[in-house]
């Protein structure tokens, strides 16, 4: 199982999580491109934090929103919306190479990862982008989200992930952050979600129904008040329960392809 955490979403002087504890903990990292968060020190000084602690790297592309941290829909069109995400695909891309390695995976951040789950336009946008750019490169999103089926049909290598400190609907959509208890923060809890999401692909909805949910990552929001203790419990419990842990994506590996 590969477990992933949002990093590199400083700016400037302002920091934001304990990006050099996540990566001592996190197999994959969704490293922000400057459009959410990030500037370009900010990039490859996090691309080299990886790639020397053997973490892959994916591009954690977004709106060009950065006082709304990428958190609100951005009614774009489709054309400035496949080059706004090759723009931040090359960008990174050039920091991790710069560090050694490359770009490894590609997912989407904040309301444009929430867009892509039913905005079919915008979903056949990334998708085009991603195509452009490297048609081997694998993306990461939620189980059914119709980007990632677009992307399938595409000949995109797909991969789900689920969120440790989420709430689901019984849709299996993400719980609106705005409701209360959309962001979980018992440890005990999260932790034992995991374990279920790993060994079992399954996770409880907020109505009490038991989801079926296959994943090959599982994501800690880095921004989250405790972060690195819930993505350290996370690791811990998985490996209890004899989950091993690593990148679905080799960042590494891909420098030679």
């Amino acid at each position: 199982m590969d477990l992933n955490a949002d990093v590199g979403e400083g700016f400037g002087r302002w920091a934001l999580g304990d990006d050099h504890a996540l990566l001592d903990v996190v197999t994959s990292a969704n490293v922000a491109c400057g459009f959410h968060a990030g500037d370009p020190e900010t990039m490859r000084r996090t691309c080299e934090r990886a790639a020397a602690r053997g973490v892959t790297v994916g591009a954690h592309v977004g709106y060009r929103d950065l006082h709304g941290f990428g958190r609100r829909f951005v009614d774009v069109s489709p054309e400035t919306l496949t080059a706004d995400v090759l723009y931040q695909l090359g960008g990174l891309d050039a920091c991790a190479r710069a560090a050694g390695t490359r770009v490894g995976y590609v997912k989407p951040h904040g309301a444009l990862y929430n867009a892509l789950v039913r905005h079919e336009a915008q979903a056949d946008a990334v998708v085009d982008a991603v195509r452009a750019y490297d048609p081997t490169l694998p993306v990461l999103g939620l189980p059914g989200a119709v980007w990632l089926k677009r992307a399938r049909v595409a000949g995109l290598p797909v991969r789900y992930e689920a969120f440790a400190d989420r709430a689901y609907t019984a849709a299996g959509t993400l719980v609106d952050r705005r409701r209360p208890g959309a962001v979980l923060h018992d440890v005990g809890e999260i932790a034992s979600r995991c374990v279920g999401l790993a060994t079992e692909g399954r996770v409880r909805a907020v109505d009490g129904q038991v989801l079926r949910m296959p994943v090959d990552s599982i994501c800690v929001h880095g921004d989250s008040p405790g972060a690195v203790a819930v993505a350290r419990a996370v690791r811990s419990a998985l490996a209890e329960a004899g989950v091993t842990l690593g990148p679905f994506a080799g960042g590494l590996d891909r420098l030679s392809a």
